[in-house]
């Protein structure tokens, strides 16, 4: 008698385990694909593409400096005593690393800045996910990138809609 209640109450269990499990409802989007869409993410790869040129052309600038110094030092070689030809090597090593540094800086930069400015963009896309998985009663919703297979509802439209995204 004592099984009996046990094995009653474990099938109510399992059945009331599948019945919880069959009231999930799944869904998949591909927040990279949310995320190019958005115009906030077009605006900011326009301004950090102005930023790079910026600094390319700063960079290139300084790299026409350093060249025509070299070409110089270079003439002037047989000239120059050898002390005045080793300082100017040092010289030309030291503008060579603060080059080099410069560039590190500016891509430090630039990798900030899109940190800074995508932290709100990828907030809000969330958000808009949030949303719309509640709205439309979703338990779950995955990024569609890492599924192998993907029947469940896509919620990339709704998600652009709610953004006002075409």
């Amino acid at each position: 008698m004592k099984n009996l209640r046990t094995l009653l109450f474990i099938a109510i269990l399992t059945l009331g385990f599948n019945s919880v499990q069959a009231q999930a409802k799944v869904g998949h989007i591909s927040t990279d694909l949310l995320i190019s869409l958005m115009p906030e993410t077009k605006a900011l790869n326009i301004e950090l593409e102005k930023l790079s040129k910026t600094y390319e052309s700063e960079l290139k600038a300084e790299e026409a400096k350093l060249e025509a110094k070299l070409k110089k030092y270079q003439a002037e070689q047989a000239s120059q005593t050898d002390e005045v030809n080793q300082q100017r090597g040092a010289e030309v090593q030291q503008d060579q690393q603060n080059l080099y540094q410069a560039s590190q800086v500016a891509r430090e930069d630039i990798t900030k800045k899109r940190n800074e400015k995508l932290k709100p963009i990828l907030e809000k896309a969330k958000k808009a996910i949030d949303e719309v998985a509640t709205s439309q009663g979703f338990t779950y919703v995955l990024e569609a990138s890492t599924l192998i297979v993907a029947n469940g509802e896509d919620l990339l439209p709704a998600v652009k809609a709610k953004l006002g995204i075409q």
